[in-house]
Order: structure tokens, then C-alpha cells, then sequence
């Protein structure tokens, strides 16, 4: 069976808008959730995770990743720390790659 791509779109609620609202405990979620994300880059998973710089109802997260089927898929999103620790929501959609550019490549902060 052959990989698809996906893509879930991740918001905060409104009560963390401000990071001066956040507990240690979400700062350690949040942590964990790059930590995911990093090692399913590292396992050739995730094509591509980021975020907006607003901090505000505008802002949100994506990742783009691989998955055989739409079950395969949710359970990925919803194994995401963010996500199945309820501090952020996330929406999952079958998604389209029709250009990537191969000579692109940022070190992560």
C-alpha cells in the first residue's frame, strides 16, 4: 500500500494567547510535542512542521506528514502530545504535494 499525504492545522485556545498564561506543565507538553514531531522527521514521517508568529485567534500551527490511510493518519495526529493532552485542537485533511523544493532546508531553533 502506498503513502499518502496528510495535513493537520493546529490553534491554541484562547487562554493561551498570552505565553505569559502558560503552566510549566503545558511549556513541558509543548516540548514533547516537538519532540514527536522531531523524531517522526528524523523517522522520514513528517515532511514539514511549523507555526505563524501571531499569537492570536490568526495564528496556527501545520504538519505535513505520511500515512497509508485516513485511520492511520488520525491516530498520528491524535498520538501528537499537543493534541491528545487537549492543549491544542487540530483538523486533519487528505493533502495534495504538487511542488516541493528539494534544496530547501532551515535549521531548527
Amino acid at each position: 500500500m502506498s503513502l499518502q499525504t496528510y495535513i493537520y492545522l493546529l490553534r491554541l485556545p484562547e487562554r493561551l494567547y498570552d505565553p505569559e498564561q502558560w503552566t510549566e506543565e503545558e511549556k513541558t507538553i509543548v516540548s514533547r510535542h516537538f519532540s514527536y514531531l522531531k523524531k517522526n522527521v528524523d523517522n522520514g514521517v513528517v515532511i514539514l512542521a511549523g507555526r505563524t508568529e501571531q499569537t492570536d485567534e490568526t495564528g496556527f500551527g501545520i504538519v505535513i506528514f505520511l500515512a497509508r490511510n485516513e485511520t492511520e493518519a488520525e491516530r498520528f495526529m491524535n498520538n501528537d502530545p499537543a493534541v491528545s493532552s487537549e492543549i491544542m485542537t487540530a483538523e486533519l485533511s487528505p493533502y495534495r504535494l504538487a511542488l516541493m523544493n528539494e534544496k530547501f532546508s532551515i535549521g531548527v531553533k
